[in-house]
């Protein structure tokens, strides 16, 4: 692939990331509204906060390479976000607990993916903080995993394909990117995660 299709396809990712966490930001808000138990609510919160840190640093990124928000994407994922939220207090607590783990699933792939845009269109100092994203990414997907799992309903609606465990975002990174994991400035081979 070369430098300008790379960075074609990592603008794209950087596009859709920062319209997807507005979407996931205001979805959690209405999620965390719509449970009962203060633990879950605090969690889910928490979870709300790290979306919006990853759409400030998805916006850097953006603004870094001389790149811009798409501002339909953007409309599209508000308006997505904003339904999810009040899907949430009629969804019951199975089907927003799945949407959730399944949406993250999805987004460390997504991160993962840009990493390597990243690097392939020469912006190799991105690929920590999309790496660091990748993972909180997996803890998020973990979260609401333990809780569908941990519920009746599993056995109706079935749980989405396990993804691949923590370590392995770096470990993976590390086998397609052979070059940078062994360069001075980023050694991830072996990295404690």
């Amino acid at each position: 692939m070369d430098g300008d299709s790379a960075r074609a396809l990592f603008v794209g990712v950087l596009r859709h990331a920062h319209a997807g966490e507005l979407a996931a930001g205001h979805a959690y808000r209405g999620h965390a509204a719509s449970v009962s138990d203060p633990e879950e609510k605090a969690r889910i919160r928490k979870i709300e906060d790290e979306e919006w840190v990853h759409r400030k640093q998805v916006g850097e990124m953006l603004a870094a390479m001389g790149e811009a928000p798409d501002p339909v994407l953007e409309r599209k994922f508000l308006w997505i976000g904003k339904t999810i939220a009040i899907l949430c207090r009629v969804g019951g607590w199975y089907v927003p607990m799945y949407g959730a783990g399944r949406l993250e699933s999805h987004n460390v792939k997504e991160y993962e993916d840009g990493a390597d845009f990243a690097v392939a269109c020469g912006h190799p100092e991105f690929v920590e903080c999309l790496l660091e994203m990748a993972e909180v990414e997996w803890e998020h997907e973990a979260y609401f995993r333990s809780n569908v799992e941990s519920h009746w309903f599993r056995h109706v609606i079935p749980v989405w394909p396990a993804i691949p465990p923590k370590d392995e975002i770096r470990r993976s990174f590390a086998a397609r990117n052979p070059a940078f994991a062994d360069s001075e400035r980023a050694p991830l081979a072996g990295r404690a995660v």
